[in-house]
Parts: structure tokens; sequence; C-alpha cells
């Protein structure tokens, strides 16, 4: 039977899309090499499918062992999630990103040329288009100049992917481009399990308000934005992961390469984040206004008409799901998977 390999499948985003692909009926293999990740979540998402999911320990940067992957399944589809994903650890240690994300990448297309597979769903970034000139941010305003090496390590995979279909129309790319992934599957199963202090800011206040943290560092307030805070486009994780099914739908019909928005069009400031998930939840979050970080922008906000005209996909849960269903994950599992 013909299946779909996930790379980086055990983690975030990852397990919420194999849960979807499973749902759907989809044959899943899961590499991963669980730096970042814990196969409770995989345990997880077959209990809640009621499907299992193949699983691989194994690291992109190790040829071989993709060959062996290959040769073992019968594989149609990649989607890609593999890689690293924090800008302030990326400006910190920029040859990490580029191992990581840029080389483990050629590595999985080399094998999948070498072994004739030619449908790829790519996990981009909106970190791609650099500083906004204008907003929203449409699919054809890529800047050659990202802000920090974890934008650049996306935009170089970008460029592969581009080169590799201009040298073999008959592969089928779509590169999702995400604004930011929050939230966690209603259930409270599974979810954004962050190794250490988060990254990214709702496990953060999420974090904050159970009390492991003792408040939320606002990164800057005096953007130009309405309340001086940074404003993102944030998005559901299953609507995100309804977004790689719909992706995957696409890539096996062969329609060339596209470059697709996966965000709601809608921003949101950090104020407004915090004051929502305690409106919401009932709890307090105590936060403090420090310095900006590098490499981060004012605004980010999804153009999101290309995901509606070519997936037929489009967001369907709010800011109050997004924060409802991050405390739902968070109080049942406060020690992430290590519970």
């Amino acid at each position: 039977m013909e299946s779909i390999l996930v790379t980086g499948g055990a983690g975030y985003i990852g397990s919420h899309t194999v849960l979807e692909l499973l749902l759907a009926k989809f044959n899943v293999i899961v590499v991963d090499n669980f730096s970042n990740s814990s196969r409770i979540s995989l345990d997880r998402v077959a209990a809640l499918s009621g499907s299992s999911v193949t699983i691989v320990e194994g690291d992109l940067r190790d040829q071989d062992r993709l060959d062996e992957i290959f040769l073992n399944f019968d594989i149609r589809t990649v989607i890609h999630f593999a890689g690293l994903k924090s800008v302030s650890e990326s400006v910190s240690d920029p040859i990490l990103y580029y191992e990581n994300n840029v080389v483990a990448t050629f590595n999985l297309l080399t094998a999948m040329k070498y072994h004739g597979i030619k449908e790829i769903v790519f996990s981009s970034s909106a970190t791609v288009y650099g500083v906004p000139v204008t907003l929203p941010l449409l699919e054809d305003m890529t800047s050659a100049e990202q802000t920090n090496p974890y934008g650049r390590s996306k935009y170089m995979i970008e460029g592969m992917l581009s080169d590799l279909y201009k040298s073999d129309s008959d592969w089928g790319i779509v590169i999702l481009r995400y604004f930011n992934p929050v939230g966690a599957h209603p259930s409270g199963m599974i979810g954004e399990d962050s190794k250490g202090i988060p990254n990214n800011l709702m496990p953060y206040v999420a974090q904050t308000a159970i009390g492991k943290l003792a408040e939320v560092k606002i990164f800057g307030n005096n953007y130009d934005t309405p309340d001086g805070t940074g404003v993102r486009d944030y998005i559901h994780v299953v609507d995100l992961a309804k977004g790689h099914l719909a992706a995957v739908n696409m890539c096996q019909k062969n329609t060339g390469l596209e470059r697709i928005n996966l965000g709601t069009g809608l921003g949101v400031s950090v104020l407004e984040l915090i004051t929502a998930f305690s409106r919401v939840n009932k709890v307090n979050v105590p936060f403090s206004v420090v310095d900006r970080r590098p490499g981060d922008v004012a605004t980010s906000v999804a153009g999101v008409k290309k995901a509606r005209e070519m997936l037929g996909w489009s967001t369907s849960l709010n800011l109050e799901d997004m924060c409802r269903d991050s405390w739902n994950w968070q109080s049942l599992n406060p020690g992430g998977y290590k519970n």
C-alpha cells in the first residue's frame, strides 16, 4: 500500500498532521530523530485515530538511513517537517540551522530523486518574507533579505525546490508558508511540548498561567503597531494540519510547484493574545516588557486568498479556540509528554 512519509512527524505540527492523515485513511510512516519530540505523541495519535502509524527512528543527515527507508517502504508522497525552528537559537548558532534544515533537506531530496519519488509538501515559514513592506503578505512578495538564519534556511530550501522543479516538471511540490501555529488538539492529548523555556509566545503564556514561569516577557512595546507590541497572524494547529491534508491532495494531482500561505489573515498583538488567554481561561498572566529581540519584525499577517482558491481550505478556529485548547493541553499535561 502506498504511504505518506512524514519527516519530523512526532513534533508539534507533525503529530497533528499525522492524526488528520490517519483520520483520512492514509497509510503513514514517520521518520524522526526525537531530538525535540516524543514517541508518546504518536502513541496518542494512534489512540485518537484508532489507526496505527509506522515509526522509524532516523536522522535526515544520515543519507544511508534515508536510502534504507525508501527501499523498505512504498512511499508516494513526502511531507517534510523535520528541522529546527527557533529564531533566537538560529541567530546564536546559524551553522546548526544550516546543517539541520538545509543539508538535511538536500539529503532528503537526493534520496527522493534517486528512488523516483517526486511529490513533496514542504513546511516553510512566513520568515521568508523578511521585513514586510506592505500587508498582507502575498506569495509573490518573497524577500531575499531574511532577518535571521532560520528564515534564510527556509528561503534556501524553497530555492532548492524551485530549481529542482525547473529541471524536472514531473515533480509535484507544494510549499506551505506557516504564520504562527498555536493551540492543541481539543482532546488535550497532543500539543506543543516545549523543551526548556518555550521559544513561542502561546506556550510561554500557558506555562506562566500554570505557574511554571514567573511572567511573560514581551520583547518590545515600541513597534509601529496599535499597542506597540508585535502583531502576528496566529493559526490553530488543527486548521494548519488540515491545510496539509489539502496540500497532499493537491500535490498528488501533480499541479506543478506552488507556494501557499497558511494563516487566518488576521493580526493579533502580543498584548491582545495575553489578554484573550486570561479572559477565556479565567487565569492571571503576569508580564513585563523587555528589549526587542534581534530578527523580529513589527507585523506579519498572511494573505489567504490563494489557499482558499487552490487548496479549497480556510481556517475555522478563532483566537478563543486557540487560547482554550492551549490551556486545556497545558492543564492536562503540565510536564508535557513526561507526565
